[in-house]
């Protein structure tokens, strides 16, 4: 977002980079409207149907092919979440677009900001059996090349004309709070038209707070009664003030599995995580202390965040802020819930100048506090999960700065369950789509983009079902994916015998991980015992290129995951 406006503010000042850059065809015009957008990586996988365009990216953006188009697009979401500039994801025609909805759909859940830009069909060769057509004949067009569910903004760009109208739009959804994803279409015929100098977009600037009158409500309502802080990952630009009002208020606070470190976990006033693999603590505090309400800030609330429980529902109900008015009240739609469509940061700082000091927690005899679980020395024939997140707490999160993501399946409730994060930025997982493959691809998207180190920790089902190894092995990338190999999806495997169910098979032939990543072009460690773990971490830690490291890990050891299978065996009461 920072990146976005600043180069904005460049552009304002006079440097109109989309007026200043050659035209020679629409694909040129195009392109300078995303440099002028603070747009400089391009995730995608080509073809001859995006031939100008793929010219166009390579001469202005840094242009890296992917193996597969949601890998590209999986890449995409986490360099924005890394960095906060958005990234575009090129495709080619036909099953090119097909290939990166799911990682868009992700991006597109997530907050992302997110532009694919594909090749469409040429006018005059539709509904003739055109290879790879692209059109209204032979997809669907609602949705997908307009607006939707999928898309915040999509068209089909038939002619030089409309590059203004499209360039406002895109500069408005980018310059906006929250995430943005757009798909632009350009006709291959389209792009090789002569190009047209573009001015610089008008912006409005949106008001990011609400009223006097609904800021003293909302103060008024919690200066009357005790409340407790539930923070999400839509308030992940808010965590300064978000401490200052917990420590002003001696509220306390609990996250959703998105929203870890925002909050710092080792902060006395901090609760546990909420929601698939949260902390029983939450529970405990609520029946022990029963808050009146609670303010809630940048989460939905949704199955991942909550399941909906209603333990958490506090006595007078919710004040819930969030930048999407529909958010708020939709979990829980029988509560009584003040909403407040804000940016989070924005609310926060003006909400603390209303509200008096109160005693913090760390002051109360026996303060709450998350159980982040023992692991007794052991050395057995595979790794306990336990150990490996033991040791990624060491070696990786206490010792270093890097992204530390965390794939869909147990890899998610295990890291969600143990690892500790004291600052915003460090830890990512997508709770809503919830993607195999998104951050086994995702990881070389946040390496590529910082230039630093970022550890995915994913599940051996995963990683077989996208990687993008051979992609970081081209261009240096220094991801790292810690693999928990015990062949099988083990989240469905441990979940089917929770739930007493026989017959399924969720098992499948071992891989051998070293021998994979060293014929793409990366290194890699077998690990297969604990005692192993801290010199296995620390050669990827120091491996300048990318590096797997192939953990032989314990299957019976039961993940933190029961929430939700219960979950699917009925509703919570």
């Amino acid at each position: 977002m920072d990146a976005f406006r600043e180069t904005l503010d460049v552009v304002e000042n006079g440097e109109d980079l989309a007026s200043t850059a050659e035209h020679r065809m629409v694909a040129d015009s195009l392109v300078a409207y995303l440099r002028q957008f603070g747009i400089r990586h391009a995730f995608g996988v080509s073809g001859a149907a995006m031939a100008n365009l793929w010219r166009a990216m390579s001469v202005a953006l840094d242009v890296v092919h992917f193996r597969h188009e949601a890998g590209a697009a999986f890449a995409a979401a986490e360099a924005y979440f890394a960095t906060g500039v958005p990234v575009v994801v090129f495709t080619t025609t036909g099953p090119g677009i097909t290939n990166a909805l799911t990682g868009i759909l992700a991006a597109r859940d997530d907050g992302a900001k997110v532009i694919l830009v594909s090749a469409y069909t040429a006018a005059p060769q539709r509904g003739r059996g055109c290879i790879q057509e692209t059109s209204g004949q032979t997809f669907p067009v609602d949705g997908l090349f307009t607006p939707g569910a999928l898309m915040d903004y999509a068209c089909v760009i038939e002619h030089p004309g409309q590059l203004p109208q499209v360039a406002r739009r895109v500069a408005h959804g980018l310059a906006r709070k929250g995430g943005f994803v757009a798909h632009l279409c350009l006709p291959s015929d389209v792009q090789r038209l002569p190009g047209v100098p573009v001015p610089s977009p008008t912006l409005l600037v949106a008001n990011d707070l609400p009223g006097e009158e609904l800021l003293e409500r909302c103060a008024n309502v919690l200066r009357d009664g005790s409340f407790a802080i539930w923070v999400g990952f839509g308030a992940r630009e808010a965590a300064a003030p978000i401490r200052e009002l917990a420590e002003r208020s001696g509220a306390a606070v609990m996250c959703s599995p998105r929203g870890k470190g925002i909050f710092p976990e080792d902060h006395p006033q901090f609760v546990g995580v909420t929601g698939l693999a949260g902390h029983a603590s939450v529970f405990e505090y609520m029946a022990r202390e029963q808050p009146e309400r609670i303010l809630v800030l940048g989460t939905r609330l949704g199955e991942p965040t909550s399941f909906w429980n209603r333990a958490l529902v506090p006595s007078k109900g919710f004040i819930h802020v969030d930048i999407n008015p529909d958010v708020p009240g939709v979990a829980y739609p029988d509560v009584s819930t003040l909403a407040v469509q804000a940016d989070i940061a924005a609310f926060v700082q003006a909400l603390v100048r209303r509200l008096p000091g109160r005693k913090p927690i760390a002051a109360i005899p026996n303060p709450i506090r998350p159980d982040w679980g023992s692991v007794p020395a052991g050395d057995s024939q595979r790794v306990r999960p336990e150990a490996l997140m033991a040791a990624i707490q060491r070696k990786i999160v206490d010792a270093g700065d890097a992204i530390v993501m965390a794939e869909s399946g147990n890899s998610f409730t295990w890291a969600t369950r143990m690892l500790r994060f004291a600052e915003p930025g460090r830890y990512r997982v997508s709770t809503g789509v919830g993607a195999m493959g998104h951050m086994s691809a995702g990881v070389v998207g946040a390496a590529l983009a910082t230039g630093g180190k970022a550890v995915a920790i994913v599940g051996d089902g995963a990683m077989l079902m996208n990687n993008e190894i051979n992609t970081a092995a081209k261009h240096r990338v220094p991801a790292v994916w810690i693999v928990l190999n015990d062949a099988r999806y083990n989240m469905c495997f441990q979940g089917l015998a929770m739930l007493r169910m026989t017959g399924p098979d969720a098992t499948f032939p071992k891989a051998d991980f070293v021998s994979i990543a060293k014929g793409m072009g990366a290194d890699a460690i077998r690990v297969d015992r604990e005692s192993e773990l801290d010199s296995g971490l620390d050669r990827a830690l120091a491996a300048s290129g990318p590096f797997v490291v192939d953990v032989q890990i314990d299957a019976e050891r039961v993940a933190p995951s029961g929430a939700r299978n219960h979950g699917l065996a009925g509703p919570s009461k």
